[in-house]
């Protein structure tokens, strides 16, 4: 995938995902945290629940279950997971985001 956001998001710390085939970029705040995701490889997210998320697919597509509902997401779609939902993903190569995380300590720096 080309560089799909500006320097200033690629100079942020990478964000530690458990998965293969992803470049995450953290800006971290006091209460908060917001993603900038890019995924080179397919990518299946097993079911989990966290706080809420809200994001905004830039590329790409994205197949989302929440509480057992399927829905496709593709560029210009917003995506909202509200707190406590079950959520599981297929994310295909090509894909990215920009996704808000209602909480500060989800993800940590490499």
């Amino acid at each position: 995938m080309s560089e799909i956001f500006p320097k200033p998001i690629r100079n942020l710390p990478q964000a530690t995902i458990p998965f293969d085939g992803i470049k995450a970029y953290l800006s971290q705040a006091e209460d908060h945290q917001i993603l900038f995701m890019e995924f080179t490889e397919d990518v299946e997210v097993p079911e989990h629940s966290h706080e809420a998320q809200w994001g905004v697919v830039v590329a790409g597509k994205i197949d989302l279950t929440v509480d057992g509902i399927k829905r496709t997401y593709t560029t210009g779609d917003s995506v909202y997971i509200p707190k406590g939902a079950k959520h599981s993903a297929k994310i295909y190569a090509g894909y990215a985001d920009i996704s808000f995380f209602n909480e500060k300590t989800r993800w940590k720096t490499k």
